[in-house]
């Protein structure tokens, strides 16, 4: 960045990124320094040290349980982020095409992203680095596959026969449409009965079919996996869930309590079926803050300050999963992608610097045909997935490409930044023009330019007078800013973000 009268380098010692273990340090060290000093440290000034910022997850879309073990120990763990999600470990059909992973066979631990042996293995490595592990549960449907065929473990399947496993009359056939498929997502028998895209529909309001699905799920828990992702939620009734759910254990207790779920149930504009009818189960993604973010940057940036106030909207914020974008609404483009570069970067600045939602940071691999799966080997198994040096919005990459969209440095500071502020309140909003800026108590403040020309404005904060680092430059100089009497100078260059918290006060 070019240096400015109010934007003065200084040299200090490299930390790439800091994650809550970094912020609980340096509180201690205040605290320590205050107990030395008249007047104890005021602890609205100093870093959260309660864990409460310490909430981010992320999406590693189609990377294999070796790739995610290593990033856990390499970045995750070291940036700050609570959990990582992984796509289905389940067996599924063949293909090279990225939703094969999402018609299962059978519920062997065995797909192309790795073994059961390695899934565990990548369980355990992330819980030592301290990222817990959720999973992409595909409980609604088998497969899609009108013609008979033989899974990625060897499993032999039919559209509604699954040896072993399930028969005719374990799935839906509604009869509600010519071809059984959904027709209307008004009816909501349709949409919880009949079938998705062909995808055989499970009849989850039955014993045997609870049962089965429970068994699977427990097996999943008993390998360590702290957290569920139940896709296509709202093609089962929130009772079935409920059931299905019911019976897991983890740990010392005897009723799930501590196992994080989180359900794809896609709002719909005056349909039926709606995602608040499902919160009695865990957490739903609240789409809608995805979708709204995409169109108020396109438009006026700083209506994003008010995304998650409305109620006929959106769910209450312990309720909620929020995202810019995932795997689904990148390729349909109703949201942000990696393709919108510096404006997908911002966003999830503003994502991760709101109060509204538990935050899901995505990181997939770049495509020109959405149907395409990443990188492959001949016999089909998944390339790990590698970052290289320097992932940034906007580079040049090639079909098949990781994107590390969790590396960017806005994206990996902004975590960092969170895990300082911790549970502190939104204060200090301001908008004009395409800039936007909050700050969040005494801990932490952040301004954000999707202009095209650069910005120099003064802006009133809470943050305590004295001089502070950006958290997002992303390297090993200090971007310097001074705070004095509660105001600061500050020089945005053009489509880029500036953070500031107690934690990298110079």
């Amino acid at each position: 960045m070019t240096p400015t009268p109010f934007a003065e380098p200084t040299p200090r010692a490299p930390r790439r990124r800091r994650g809550v273990l970094v912020a609980t340090a340096v509180a201690v060290a205040v605290a320590a320094l205050g107990a030395c000093s008249s007047e104890p440290a005021d602890p609205a000034t100093q870093p959260a040290t309660d864990g409460s910022g310490h909430d981010v997850g992320v999406q590693l879309f189609q990377w294999t349980w070796d790739a995610i073990a290593a990033e856990c120990t390499d970045d995750l763990g070291p940036a700050g982020y609570a959990w990582v999600l992984t796509s289905p470990p389940q067996e599924h059909v063949l293909g090279g095409q990225w939703w094969t992973a999402y018609q299962p066979v059978s519920y062997l631990l065995e797909s192309r992203l790795g073994t059961r042996e390695q899934f565990a293995a990548m369980v355990a490595t992330c819980h030592d680095a301290g990222v817990d592990v959720r999973v992409d549960a595909v409980v609604n449907h088998m497969t899609g596959q009108d013609e008979p065929g033989t899974g990625w473990a060897g499993s032999s399947y039919e559209h509604y026969e699954y040896p072993g496993i399930w028969t005719y009359d374990d799935f839906h056939h509604c009869g509600l449409s010519t071809s059984d498929d959904i027709v209307s997502y008004f009816d909501r028998a349709q949409v919880q009965t009949c079938e998705l895209v062909n995808l055989a529909d499970l009849a989850t309001e039955t014993a045997p079919v609870r049962e089965r699905l429970s068994a699977y799920l427990q097996d999943l828990v008993s390998l360590g996996v702290d957290g569920l992702r139940i896709d296509a939620a709202k093609h089962m009734a929130a009772d079935d869930i409920a059931a299905i759910l019911a019976p897991l254990t983890k740990g010392d207790a005897d009723d799930g309590a501590d196992l994080a779920i989180m359900q794809e149930v896609i709002r719909g504009s005056a349909e039926p079926i709606s995602p608040d009818e499902y919160l009695g189960n865990g957490q739903v993604y609240e789409f809608t803050y995805g979708k709204e973010l995409k169109g108020v940057i396109a438009g006026s940036p700083g209506l994003a300050l008010e995304l998650g106030d409305a109620t006929a909207r959106y769910v209450p914020s312990d309720d909620a999963v929020v995202f810019v974008e995932n795997h689904d609404t990148e390729r349909n483009g109703s949201t942000l992608s990696y393709q919108d570069g510096t404006d997908d970067a911002l966003a999830t600045v503003l994502m991760l610097a709101g109060a509204y939602g538990t935050p899901q940071v995505y990181s997939g691999y770049s495509f020109t045909d959405t149907d395409a799966g990443p990188q492959q080997l001949d016999d089909g198994e998944v390339v790990d997935a590698t970052c290289g040096g320097d992932p940034r919005p906007g580079a040049d990459l090639k079909d098949g490409a990781w994107v590390c969209q969790h590396r960017w440095p806005q994206v990996a500071g902004m975590v960092g930044w969170r895990g300082v502020v911790g549970d502190a309140p939104v204060v200090d909003t301001w908008s004009e023009g395409d800039a936007v800026a909050l700050g969040r108590g005494q801990r932490g403040f952040v301004v954000v330019n999707f202009g095209d020309d650069e910005l120099r404005t003064t802006l009133t904060t809470s943050l305590p007078d004295g001089s502070y680092c950006d958290v997002l430059a992303g390297g090993e100089d200090c971007t310097k800013v001074t705070v004095e009497d509660g105001r600061v100078d500050v020089v945005v260059p053009a489509g880029a973000a500036l953070a500031w918290d107690v934690a990298d006060r110079v």
